[in-house]
C-alpha cells in the first residue's frame, strides 16, 4: 500500500489477536512498531517471533491502558525508539460485557481502559508530535452498532468509539486523519471462548449463517484494512467508521436464509 513504507507506529494491544496480526502486517509493509500488552510473558514471546524477521523495526512494553501516565509514557517510548510517528492504532479494550450485574467498577473500568484510553492516546499523539500528517484508527466493533443481550457495558463503550472518532477527525483535520472500523465475529481466543465446547470446530450458527461471506474472520483479514486506513490509498477517508463486517451488518434477522420460511426462503 502507499505511504507506508519507511514510517512509524504505535498499536495497542498488539500481542494477539487483531492487535498482532496488525503489527504483523504494518511490519511487512515496511512500518517500525511499537507495540503493547498488559501480560508481559505473551507480549515477549510475541516480540521474540517479530524480532526473527524484523530485527529493531519492531519493540514491545508491557503497560495497562487503564493507567493514566500509559498514554504519555507510551508515544515518548515511540518517540524515543522511532523518531517522529506517523501512526497510532487503538486496539487495547477490555472485554468486559455485564448489564444490570454491572458495577460501578465495571463501567469505569471498561470507559476509562476503552475508549478514553482511546482518546488520551490521541492527545498524547498529537502533542508529542511535530510532525503534521498522520493518522490514526480505532479498533470498535459490531457491538457498537447493534443490541447484544446482556451487553451493556462492552456495546455502550464500543459504540461511544464511533462519536470518538468522528469529534476527533474534525478537530484534527485537515492534517490527521482518524477513523475505526468495525469487525464482526472475529477468529481470535476471546472469540473461542464462546464456542459450546471451546473448539472452533462447534463453530455456532451465528458465524456461518449471519456472514454474507459465510465463514468466521480472521485477523489478518482486519489488519488489511487496518493498513488500507493508515496508507495515503485512503487520503480521502476520514471521520469514518468502516463496514468490516463481512456483511453482518447488511443483513437482517433471515441471515443467509437457510433456517428462515419466508423471505424468498425455500
Amino acid at each position: 500500500m502507499n505511504g507506508l513504507k519507511g514510517k512509524t507506529a504505535i498499536v495497542t494491544g498488539g500481542s494477539r489477536g487483531i492487535g498482532k496480526a496488525t503489527v504483523a502486517r504494518l511490519l511487512e509493509e515496511g512500518v517500525s512498531v511499537l507495540f503493547c500488552g498488559r501480560n508481559k510473558e505473551t507480549g515477549l514471546a510475541t516480540l521474540a517471533d517479530f524480532k526473527k524477521k524484523y530485527g529493531d523495526k519492531v519493540a514491545f512494553i508491557a503497560c495497562n491502558m487503564e493507567d493514566r501516565d500509559t498514554p504519555e509514557m507510551l508515544i515518548a517510548k515511540g518517540r524515543a525508539l522511532f523518531g517522529e510517528l506517523d501512526f497510532l492504532v487503538n486496539n487495547a479494550f477490555p472485554f468486559t460485557a455485564k448489564a444490570l450485574d454491572a458495577k460501578y467498577e465495571d463501567w469505569s473500568h471498561v470507559f476509562m481502559a476503552g475508549p478514553a484510553a482511546y482518546a488520551m492516546m490521541i492527545a498524547e499523539f498529537v502533542k508529542q508530535r511535530e510532525r503534521k500528517e498522520g493518522a490514526i484508527v480505532c479498533i470498535s466493533s459490531i457491538s457498537g452498532h447493534i443490541a447484544q443481550p446482556n451487553r451493556w457495558t462492552y456495546n455502550a463503550a464500543k459504540g461511544a468509539v464511533k462519536q470518538l472518532i468522528r469529534c476527533a477527525a474534525l478537530d484534527l483535520a485537515p492534517y490527521i486523519r482518524v477513523n475505526c472500523l468495525s469487525p464482526a465475529w472475529v477468529k481470535t481466543d476471546e472469540v473461542l471462548k464462546a464456542t459450546p465446547d471451546k473448539t472452533w470446530e462447534s463453530t455456532p450458527q451465528a458465524w456461518n449463517e449471519y456472514h454474507m461471506l459465510g465463514q468466521l474472520q480472521e485477523p489478518e483479514e482486519i489488519a488489511a484494512s487496518v493498513a488500507f486506513l493508515l496508507s495515503d490509498d485512503a487520503c480521502i477517508i476520514t471521520g469514518h467508521d468502516l463496514d468490516a463486517t463481512s456483511g453482518y451488518l447488511a443483513m437482517g434477522p433471515e441471515g443467509l436464509g437457510k433456517t428462515a420460511s419466508f423471505a424468498g426462503s425455500v
